[in-house]
């Protein structure tokens, strides 16, 4: 079955439920200050972990200290979906681990 992208409200009311993700284009996305770079890594991995665990993989740059992930689902025609919100609260929750900010 396809995933249904989301509308317009519906990305932007969930967009407001994540501080600091925002809506860019037909994307979310979201950058995460570390320590250091080996915490930006280790952070790195720990998503990886996730897409993997979710089947849902995003766009994940690492930097020396920085980690920036842009999401949306292939499945939908590269739209915004469910899947993508889902992503993002997981990897809100893994973030404080890292001590990411």
């Amino acid at each position: 079955m396809a995933t249904e992208p989301l509308s317009q409200k519906e990305i932007e009311d969930r967009v407001a439920e994540l501080p600091g993700w925002s809506l860019e284009g037909d994307r979310i996305s979201r950058s995460y200050r570390l320590a250091d770079h080996f915490a930006a890594t280790a952070m790195v991995v720990h998503i990886a972990q996730v897409q993997e665990e979710l089947d849902h993989h995003s766009d994940l740059t690492l930097g020396y200290n920085t980690v920036s992930l842009t999401v949306h689902t292939h499945d939908a025609g590269g739209a915004v979906t469910e899947k993508d919100f889902t992503l993002a609260r997981r990897v809100e929750q893994l973030a404080p681990g890292h001590g990411a900010s």
